[in-house]
């Protein structure tokens, strides 16, 4: 272990993560890419927006996590008669007492899991992303501040765009990854399908990590060290998602309408070093700068209309742009 200073408590630290993916997969079959993004998110404060077809057990894996981390959960559906107070509460007139009290909303819990964000419109989605923000939400006259950890994981589905409200760009930007979740394998979906058919389902799950474990967690990654030269490297990749031919991005140029924002440098540097911690390192390598690339980026770099006929991806920009950016020296 690469720790010094309290290595027993990272060595008890490193121990419960492994735990956490041992009892997430007694319920969910596969998915340890998503269970891994949702702990980055929780462990460095960031909001996480999953993007995949229904039946990939999305809902079933941010439930099954808030378990295994006792943290209060709240799932809620979003749908287009859906309300902000239906989300962060209301003023309720008691007729005893004769005054307004507050009523409070299900955002006030640790994991909030917003099923089918884009279902509901804009001034919804408002409503959240200001808590996601501020950490705080106002009914009336007052402003609580949200319960520790507060995170929101948010789904979308790619396919079924009918009656749905796509997120403004400025407000996806608010979500530290944006995370595909892909088909399981021919091995995990016939475990999956002889666990339903033999009626194995409803397994009991342990809680691993406590609050004062995740905070303290929080502490140990932001120690994780990164060198000057990765820190540059960060910067040189976002800033060529603005000015591609300057890095010799020629081609990928003609797609790329607006390139990502400083939130961007921001959450790749924080997810790298949350990938480096849960690797056991105590410093960030180019390769976890690498791996997270793709999550951060992919919902900040806006592509335009020529992109969408050639079938160009997102995924493919930030290939180029990892392929051909120079680790500075």
């Amino acid at each position: 272990m690469a720790f010094t200073s309290s290595s027993e408590l990272h060595q008890a630290h490193q121990v419960k993560i492994k735990q956490v993916f041992e009892e997430v997969a007694k319920v969910v079959v596969g998915q340890s890419y998503m269970v891994n993004r949702l702990l980055v998110g929780l462990f460095t404060n960031g909001h996480v927006l999953l993007e995949g077809v229904p039946g990939l057990a999305k809902t079933l894996t941010i439930s099954t996590l808030a378990k295994v981390l006792h943290l209060d959960f709240q799932r809620i559906q979003f749908t287009p008669d859906l309300l902000p107070a239906d989300l962060v509460g209301t003023m309720i007139y008691n007729q005893k007492d004769g005054k307004f009290e507050v009523k409070k909303g299900p955002i006030f819990a640790n994991i909030i899991l917003a099923d089918e964000i884009n279902r509901s419109p804009a001034k919804v989605q408002s409503a959240l992303l200001e808590a996601m923000q501020e950490k705080t939400v106002t009914i009336g006259e007052t402003t609580f501040k949200l319960d520790r950890p507060f995170l929101v994981l948010a789904t979308q589905n790619p396919v079924d765009q009918e009656g749905t409200y796509p997120l403004p760009e400025a407000q996806v930007d608010r979500f530290m990854m944006k995370v595909f979740v892909n088909y399981p394998t021919k091995e995990e979906e016939l475990e999956i399908m002889r666990r339903i058919s033999n009626m194995q389902f409803g397994y009991e799950v342990n809680t691993v990590l406590t609050k004062e474990d995740i905070f303290a967690i929080r502490e140990e990654v932001n120690k994780v060290k990164i060198s000057e030269s990765l820190e540059k490297y960060i910067i040189e990749l976002v800033t060529a998602t603005r000015k591609p031919k300057e890095y010799k991005l020629d081609h990928e140029s003609q797609y790329i309408q607006f390139g990502a924002s400083p939130r961007a440098s921001i959450n790749l540097n924080l997810a790298s070093k949350a990938v480096a911690y849960m690797e056991g390192r105590d410093y960030v390598l180019p390769e976890d700068i690498k791996e997270v690339a793709l999550d951060v980026m992919n919902h900040r770099i806006l592509l335009n209309y020529e992109a969408e006929a050639d079938n160009v991806k997102t995924a493919d920009i930030v290939k180029a742009l990892l392929q051909k950016v120079p680790i500075s020296k």
